[in-house]
């Protein structure tokens, strides 16, 4: 069972720039929350309730003014400052002392998953015993993305960015490591762009026979918010559901609340804490004020 998890929330966010130079992106806005709330609700739902939050450095007392501690959600939250973005499996080295040679998550701070099976799916993935698992969600332009070809839920091959088709189905940002993480990412050489990369680090488990995957079917939803259009496309996909259907994607203290996490008296605090705005206003439908 998987009881940690790390958000990797550092990068320069480079392709938002000039809203970036100020602000890290995973503070920004997607619809009514800021964006680290949904990798955030990720990690909730699989039940992971000791996490890692990496980002960069100089913008720690940004993260903490909205998440300090976790205690408000029911979780622990610890933070790590990350001098300079080394690629995905950094991660790993600089959480090593968290890991603390114990199974692992790592979602990156800029993707969003939705869909109603979603958190079956994750309770699935938690499972993992030894080896490495990650996420697939089918795409129409697999030229873009990390792929994985598969036989069952056994990867075959994964490619990055393959000019040739291999695969339509796209490596997300979510991923789950058995506790031997850390001394490969340890061994990992970087790639000519300077940096670890995590296709690299499946490619240890692949050769073993040790990389599965759990597939996003129909009706989910996986987003990367890298760049402004997809930013925004999240934005309004996050809009269209929560005035549709009246309820919130990434509310975490109904999350908590829901699975006995926090009472009531850690909701009105929340509620205290928001001020008067409609994420208030939603939280006070939960404990019927």
């Amino acid at each position: 069972m998987i009881k940690k998890g790390i958000i990797l929330a550092g990068g320069k966010g480079t392709r938002m720039s000039p809203l970036t130079k100020a602000v890290n992106k995973q503070l920004l806005p997607i619809y009514d929350k800021p964006l680290i709330f949904y990798p955030l609700s990720i990690l909730m739902l699989a039940g992971i309730r000791d996490i890692l939050i990496i980002v960069n450095k100089g913008q720690l007392n940004q993260y903490k003014k909205i998440i300090p501690n976790g205690n408000n959600f029911g979780v622990k939250i610890q933070y790590l400052e990350q001098d300079h973005p080394r690629g995905l499996p950094d991660a790993f080295i600089l959480g090593e002392k968290f890991i603390n040679k114990r199974n692992v998550c790592l979602i990156l701070g800029d993707n969003f998953f939705y869909g109603q099976n979603l958190s079956s799916i994750l309770k699935k993935c938690t499972q993992l015993k030894n080896g490495a698992k990650v996420l697939l969600h089918k795409v129409n332009n697999p030229q873009l993305f990390g792929v994985a070809k598969i036989n069952g839920k056994k990867i075959k091959q994964i490619k990055e960015k393959p000019k040739k088709f291999i695969s339509d189905l796209a490596i997300t940002g979510l991923y789950f490591f058995d506790s031997k993480v850390s001394g490969l990412a340890k061994s990992l050489k970087p790639s000519k762009r300077g940096e670890l990369e995590i296709v690299d680090l499946l490619n240890k488990y692949l050769k073993k026979g040790k990389l599965s995957a759990e597939l996003i079917g129909r009706g989910g939803a996986w987003l990367d918010t890298g760049s402004i259009d997809d930013f925004y496309k999240t934005s309004n996909f996050v809009s269209s559901i929560e005035n549709r259907q009246g309820f919130k994607v990434a509310c975490l203290e109904e999350i908590a609340f829901n699975k006995k996490w926090i009472n009531q008296k850690k909701l009105k605090a929340a509620i205290k804490f928001y001020g008067n705005c409609a994420y208030s206003e939603y939280l006070k439908k939960l404990v019927k004020i």
